[in-house]
């Protein structure tokens, strides 16, 4: 009886947090970072990962570890989802042609969001080419729905949209899913790379995904990379793109443009 009260509390946080996420949706008071991907191959920034964070009015700025999660239990991931397909691709349009932006997609706006239309919808409204988005997608969207699953990536596909697999390595079924789908990109999950230079299995495993894509033709995405030893790692892995610190942090839309007027000059 004891944990009672702080269960309580727990509960009237959550409902609390329910609430604003609603207002926050009427509010507009989400917004996207970006974070670059960098070609090892080009020696450039070939995309943008748009990550959500939301501006709460009290709390500040909130990480979606925090929000996400009730998003999804709610059904609201799917109105948040849709929306930032639409900034996504409107932030993007006005980029270089030769840069992609890629949006991740929950299991529950896979499943419940119409997201084939959220998509053509967002193409249509920005004038963004379908080759310009990549939709990245993690092995929960297989968990549910089978068939339907690999209908609605194929008709992703067939828009031209391309289609990344997140958190590679990290379930249960990731090698089948290769079967069964033709993905554009793994991402190899940032749990390998931070044991890269420190565990003889890691590396080993990363070298067995860039080996197992690239005989696939899919691209390969290392997360997380924050040191430089790793990235000389990963460069002799044969590893497509990295993504992380190393090179920079999420940056708002208007570091995003700075940057690009810095590569002007």
């Amino acid at each position: 009886l004891r944990h009672l009260p702080a269960r309580n509390l727990l509960a009237q946080e959550r409902r609390q947090l329910e609430t604003d996420l609603r207002l926050a949706i009427e509010r507009g008071e989400f917004e996207l970072h970006y974070q670059p991907l960098f070609d090892l191959e080009q020696n450039c920034i070939c995309s943008f990962e748009a990550l959500i964070r939301w501006n709460h009015p009290t709390r500040g700025m909130i990480q979606p570890g925090e929000f996400v999660p009730v998003a999804e239990d709610t059904g609201l991931i799917v109105p948040i989802g849709a929306w930032a397909v639409r900034e996504a691709c409107a932030r993007a349009a006005t980029w270089p042609q030769n840069i992609r932006v890629a949006v991740n997609v929950s299991a529950v706006q896979f499943h419940r969001g119409a997201l084939h239309e959220t998509i053509l919808a967002a193409l249509a409204a920005s004038g963004l080419e379908p080759s310009r988005l990549e939709v990245e997608i993690t092995e929960s969207v297989f968990l549910e729905g089978g068939e339907t699953t690999l209908k609605l990536l194929h008709s992703l596909r067939s828009l031209g949209v391309r289609v990344a697999l997140d958190d590679f390595g990290t379930g249960y079924s990731s090698l089948s899913y290769l079967q069964s789908f033709p993905f554009d990109k793994l991402k190899i999950d940032r749990s390998f790379i931070q044991n890269l230079l420190t565990r003889e299995g890691a590396s080993a495993i990363v070298r067995a995904i860039t080996e197992l894509a690239h005989a696939l033709n899919i691209e390969t995405t290392a997360e997380g990379v924050e040191e430089t030893a790793q990235l000389m790692e990963l460069r002799a892995h044969g590893c497509s793109s990295v993504q992380g610190y190393l090179f920079a942090e999420p940056m708002s839309v208007a570091d995003v443009h700075r940057l690009f007027g810095e590569q002007k000059g």
